[in-house]
């Protein structure tokens, strides 16, 4: 099983700006005037409206962002990544107690670990660009960094 990912702090941000923004509004529509008020409603309507509107874009903008930063490789992959020796040194006897579980991950997936592990990618850009549990990289990444 995975374990949950940390909250982001600017998840709680938003809330928080949200919370505040309906207590002033409501503080405002309070402290107006009867006749005032349906004028007021619609300027804070129209507000918040354009509030959620901007901070729905920059949030697609992140995650859009994030999303291809992730689909990209690294741009140093070349043929020699992929060499008769690229697999010297790969820890079989220790991974093997990894493969024999339930939610095993595939050899492949390992190998494939094993060649971005010896080329310096670090544990947690392997863990997440492969879905590989978080034990199993970080036995490949100090075993690569052993071999050199």
């Amino acid at each position: 099983m995975r374990p949950l990912p940390h909250p982001r702090t600017g998840e709680g941000a938003a809330v928080l700006g949200l919370l505040t923004l309906i207590v002033l509004e409501t503080t405002v529509l309070a402290t107006a005037s009867a006749r005032d008020r349906p004028l007021v409603s619609g300027a804070l309507i129209g507000a918040a409206t354009a509030a959620f509107i901007v901070v729905a874009a920059i949030r697609h903008s992140h995650r859009k962002a994030a999303r291809q930063a992730r689909r990209r490789l690294p741009e140093t992959v070349g043929e020699s990544w992929f060499t008769t020796r690229t697999l010297d040194g790969f820890p079989m006897e220790t991974v093997r107690p990894h493969l024999l579980g339930e939610d095993a991950p595939s050899l492949n997936h390992l190998y494939t670990a094993w060649i971005f592990a010896t080329h310096g990618q670090d544990a947690k850009w392997i863990e997440r660009h492969l879905d590989l549990p978080a034990d199993v990289t970080r036995l490949l990444v100090e075993a690569a960094r052993r071999r050199h």
